[in-house]
Order: structure tokens, then C-alpha cells, then sequence
């Protein structure tokens, strides 16, 4: 083997390692809490249990308000937040699945939700918050654009795909869930929501990405 050819096959393994180490590490991220219901590969039927969301409104396309949303909201966990003892400190990111604080650990959680409001061009983005919070306990957010609110419990259809998140492939997606749903006599509930669980930096394969709409079962 060549050199050059050597070179090509050490950089294809550093990249597959580095794709096993990404993987490992996003599977130790806090997950919302939900009972399987159903399974029909790709698709899902999950109930999920009460959770605190830490949302914001943002406006323009789904990769603009994507990156808008997230970074306010990264923001508040950084530490632009008011913790019980009235204090406030700059968080450090300590690992690609973690955020912490010196006075207040926000350890992050997946997924980061996007939803489009209305059809229009105004998007929720919301992290949920980890388990070990309640509405007393978590910081509270000092850009008033934060908003914390308590989700109660819900019933999800979920598709889940690997890849890019693009406005092509997110509406190709939507509608073979909505299909799915309509097949089994599933009525869907306020709009589809777009959840993406890895970071940027994941190879695309690596990605796990899900449509996830609320529902009601007929009858």
C-alpha cells in the first residue's frame, strides 16, 4: 500500500473512532421521559411524562431560527440565569453532552424541539429541562425572551431519520408520518414538531433526527 494510500485509510478510521466517540457520548444525554406504546420501524407511538421546557420565539427559515433559538437558549444555561442564592456565574461547557455552572449545574438534555408556529415564519425552540429540576428549583432565566413553562403529559407519533435536517427532506418525513397516523386511525394534534439529537459536528449517518405530532386515537 502507497502512502498516500495509508494516509486515506488512517484518516478513514480517526473519522469512524471519532464518529463511535460522538455516539457514545450523545447516549449519556438526559432523554424526556416516555412509555413505548407502539413500534413500526421507523415509526413510534411514545407517551411522555410531564416535563419543564425552557422555550423561545424566534422568527425567519428553520436553519436561521435554529441557530438563533439555540444560542438564546444556550445562553440561559451558559449562565445568563438567577439561581436560589441570588447568584449568577458563568457556565463552562465540561463536555459535548454537559453544560456546568461554578454556582449551577444545567446539564444539557436532548432533544433541542423546533416547531413553526401558524405556518408562518415565527419558530418555538425549546430545551427540556433535566428531571432533577422542578419549576422552584431551576435557575430562572434573565433574558425575559426565556420563557420556562411546565408541559403536562402527552401522546406522540414519532418518526425517526438519520442525516440532514433540510426543509425538503423535514416535509418528505412529516407527510409519511401523517400517512402512517391517518392508517391507524390516529388524529393529529396542533403541528409536527422537528427534534434533533446531536451535535452539528455528528457525522450525518451518525444524526438522529425525529418528526414527532401529538395525537388523539379515534374512537
Amino acid at each position: 500500500m502507497t502512502w498516500k494510500g495509508k494516509t486515506v485509510l488512517f484518516g478513514f478510521f480517526a473519522l469512524m473512532l471519532a464518529s463511535l466517540l460522538f455516539v457514545g457520548t450523545a447516549m449519556a444525554i438526559e432523554e424526556p421521559e416516555f412509555t413505548l406504546i407502539k413500534k413500526d420501524k421507523p415509526f413510534e407511538l411514545r407517551a411522555y411524562e410531564p416535563m419543564i421546557v425552557a422555550e423561545v420565539e424566534v422568527s425567519g427559515d428553520m436553519k436561521e431560527a435554529s441557530n438563533r433559538g439555540f444560542r438564546l437558549i444556550a445562553d440561559f444555561i451558559f449562565g445568563n440565569n438567577t439561581a436560589r442564592d441570588g447568584d449568577s456565574s458563568k457556565i463552562s461547557m465540561t463536555a459535548p453532552v454537559t453544560m456546568e455552572a461554578q454556582s449551577e449545574k444545567i446539564s444539557m438534555t436532548a432533544p433541542v424541539t423546533m416547531e413553526q408556529n401558524n405556518g408562518t415564519d415565527s419558530w418555538r425552540v425549546h430545551f427540556v429541562m433535566p428531571s432533577e429540576y422542578n419549576m422552584d428549583t431551576l435557575p430562572k432565566p434573565n433574558n425575559s425572551r426565556v420563557n420556562i413553562r411546565e408541559v403536562a403529559p402527552q401522546d406522540y407519533a414519532v418518526i425517526r431519520f438519520s442525516g440532514f435536517t433540510g426543509d425538503k427532506k423535514v416535509a418528505k418525513k412529516t407527510q409519511e408520518l401523517l400517512d402512517w397516523m391517518q392508517q391507524m386511525s390516529l388524529t393529529p394534534i396542533g403541528t409536527p414538531e422537528l427534534a434533533r439529537y446531536n451535535p452539528p459536528i455528528t457525522p450525518p449517518f451518525f444524526r438522529r433526527n425525529e418528526v414527532m405530532v401529538r395525537y388523539k386515537a379515534e374512537g
